[in-house]
């Protein structure tokens, strides 16, 4: 059918869209010589953090595909697949391939738009807005079109081959294993750079040595904005392009059994829709601009104006095809209308009350601020505290979409009619990522900004008009968070049917009264638990290492502080990087080898379990983690605008430490989480046939 052709014109329409932005960045000027230099620091931190981290996960990946390529891994499978059992291990390594690509050519975009984006603050704040969200824009693209020309390139080659839907369903399921792995890769890895070195700058810049943020006498402010990039553009960027690919082949595999090889424009609909959302969000960027204000709320409303138009022409065009498209074909379509329509609300109701929770412009964040005033301890407490009770409306929202989106889509006639309608509900919450990825990636672009004009000795009006655009990037960050932890459990949910259903396994007892029932469920809810304490701990360890590299500097290096000397940012940003690269190993290893080494010993209703109770847990935590975080950061960020004494004075300090502490909560475990429930299902459904066979082999040697 004609319409089919709608996902690769998406593609392109997104990449050509990034291009063009990119183009118009370049064009405006990058400031004075002093801004060239520190950007151009920045920059070549970033370049090189990213090399050095593609080489390394080039060796995992290598290792992977020769693995794959063995007959051994499909000895169950290859007597179905045949011939295009050889698809699989290529299908991986182009998911990691295409995640990459994403992440560095969104992360060098970021790093050549930050001193252009403090320039143009010169001359006015919605300048300034400009050039910074364009970038995110960039970013936001480059997932969807990348991800839209991947999943199509595969999909219309196989197809033209004449291989069976149900097997191409397989072989895309496999890019979103190396997409997956590539995420947490570039999640993990740029989070522990960069909190290491914000936790470094922080403490002994802010707390010991009393000088401000960005100061460039601050040997670990140059490391610091190299990882807002690496962490929050790259990581980022990698981590929603595995949710969408994500989503979009969970949501095709669960159809392809739903409605069997006859329905294939069912089939294809997650790719029709995520089409549909990437020309909506294009429209909805040109509404984002300010009038001037450099309140929070009138920012907020600047970039909500392009998200909200973006969700209306979704919902348009989502009715135009399941009303003209599918509903013709028999089966109550109109639907999967209203399933996709309960994602997308969902989406922004999750958005909203994140926001909530961490912009200071609301009572949560200005009472926690206050804690400040007894001490770094009871600040602490209060942030947890906040945390923790922000995941009610959080988790109730998600029950009532996977409720609503289920029924919807007629799964009180049909259970599989009504797994469908679930992953077409992430679709719809997903649909408008090229405008939603873009209001985050924004963020990192505004703090760089901000630091350059510091760095720079710009007039304090510059100053405070990156101040302003960092204030609305810390909410749109954690907003950004918040989404796609949402977006995370409703993939992961439609990845675990995809598994249930049968695509590599037979059908299943699992009574919540068979005891490898409730050990695979309390094993799951162990993992993100103790997934989180390997990153905190791995960003412990780096950052101790940068608070020593810093304080040695301050010690040893003659004149720092008075600005006669020179700090070595090189030694900060090389610390940074061997912590990042030596400790992102083991969470991988642990999301990897978790649902393999569970089927092995237990069986397959085990694995089922372990990803059910991973599921539960890690979504309550990645929320509470992700939302304290951004509170205790936007509660500093009160005190700074002048609260309670402003910036140096003892209630910033006990907020910046509080911050510190909030750090690797919001930037690294927390987000990190979301990826290994989708890693460990797409895992489980690649190695199902070999865990079966080594399952009963298992046994054998017992019985």
């Amino acid at each position: 059918m004609l319409i089919t052709i709608l996902p690769p014109l998406g593609a392109l329409a997104a990449i050509l869209f990034a291009i063009l932005l990119s183009l118009r960045i370049l064009k405006k000027s990058e400031g004075t010589d002093r801004m060239k230099e520190i950007s151009r620091h920045i920059r070549e931190g970033a370049k090189a953090y990213l090399g050095r981290q593609y080489l390394i996960v080039a060796i995992f990946f290598a290792i992977v595909f020769i693995l794959l390529m063995g007959k051994s891994i499909f000895i169950d499978s290859a007597s179905r697949l045949g011939s295009n059992a050889y698809y699989i291990p290529f299908s991986f390594l182009s998911g990691g391939l295409f995640s990459a690509l994403a992440g560095y050519f969104g992360m060098k975009i970021a790093t050549n738009a930050n001193s252009r984006t403090t320039w143009a603050t010169k001359t006015s704040l919605n300048d300034g807005l400009r050039v910074a969200f364009n970038s995110g824009t960039v970013m936001g693209m480059l997932v969807v079109g990348l991800g839209l020309l991947h999943l199509s390139l595969w999909y219309f080659s196989l197809k033209a081959l004449n291989v069976d839907m149900k097997i191409i369903t397989d072989i895309l399921v496999s890019s979103g294993l190396g997409a997956s792995s590539m995420a947490l890769f570039a999640r993990v890895g740029g989070g522990i750079f960069t909190k290491a070195a914000d936790v470094g700058a922080d403490l002994v810049g802010k707390v010991e040595a009393g000088i401000p943020e960005d100061d460039p006498r601050n040997p670990a402010t140059i490391a610091d904005n190299v990882g807002d990039n690496v962490g929050d553009v790259a990581g980022m960027g990698a981590d929603l392009y595995e949710s969408y690919i994500g989503s979009i082949v969970a949501t095709m595999a669960i159809a392809a059994v739903a409605f069997g090889t006859k329905d294939m424009l069912f089939i294809v609909s997650p790719l029709i829709l995520a089409a549909i959302g990437v020309f909506a969000s294009i429209v909805g960027t040109f509404f984002v601009r300010t009038g001037g204000s450099s309140e929070t709320k009138s920012l907020l409303w600047a970039l909500r104006k392009g998200i909200y138009l973006s969700s209306v022409l979704v919902v348009i065009g989502a009715f135009v095809f399941v009303n003209f498209g599918l509903k013709p074909m028999g089966w109550g379509g109109i639907g999967i209308f209203w399933a996709v329509i309960i994602g997308l609300v969902a989406g922004n109701i999750i958005g909203y009350f994140t926001e909530y929770f961490t912009s200071y412009e609301y009572k949560p964040t200005r009472t926690l601020s206050e804690q400040a005033k007894t001490g770094p301890a009871t600040i602490i407490i209060a942030g947890l505290s906040l945390g923790l009770k922000s995941t009610v409306i959080p988790v109730l929202t998600i029950i009532l979409g996977i409720a609503g989106a289920f029924y919807a889509a007629g799964g009180g006639t049909s259970f599989d009619y009504g797994l469908f309608g679930i992953g077409m509900a992430a679709i719809g919450m997903l649909s408008t990522l090229g405008i939603t990825l873009a209001t985050d990636a924004y963020g990192p672009v505004a703090d760089n900004a901000g630091g350059i004009a510091e760095m720079s000795d710009l007039p304090p009006e510059v100053r405070e008009r990156t101040d302003s655009l960092d204030a609305l990037g810390n909410t749109t960050a954690a907003t950004g968070k918040g989404f796609a932890i949402g977006s995370a459990a409703l993939t992961a949910l439609a990845l675990l049917a995809a598994y249930t259903q049968g695509i590599h396994v037979k059908a299943i007892d699992l009574s919540i009264t068979d005891p490898t029932i409730l050990i695979g469920l309390f094993i799951g809810a162990m993992l993100p638990f103790y997934f989180s304490a390997m990153t905190m701990s791995a960003v412990g360890r780096a950052a101790g290492a940068m608070v020593e590299e810093v304080r040695r500097q301050f010690r040893e290096i003659p004149g720092i502080m008075e600005g006669t000397g020179k700090p070595d940012y090189a030694a900060c940003v090389s610390i940074s990087t061997a912590g990042a690269q030596r400790e992102m190993f083991g969470p991988a290893l642990l999301a990897i080898l978790a649902p393999i080494l569970t089927g092995i010993v237990f069986g397959v209703p085990t694995v089922v379990a372990l990803l059910a109770g991973a599921l539960v847990s890690g979504f309550s935590l990645a929320i509470m983690m992700a939302n304290a975080g951004g509170a205790w950061d936007n509660a500093k960020k009160y005190i700074e605008h002048g609260a309670l004494g402003g910036k140096g004075s003892d209630n910033h300090k006990a907020a910046v430490v509080g911050d510190t502490v909030g750090d690797p909560f919001k930037d690294t475990s927390g987000p990190s989480i979301n990826i290994l429930l989708k890693l460990m299902a797409m895992v489980a459904i690649i190695s199902a046939s070999a865990v079966i066979t080594f399952h009963d082999y298992f046994k054998s040697i017992f019985s």
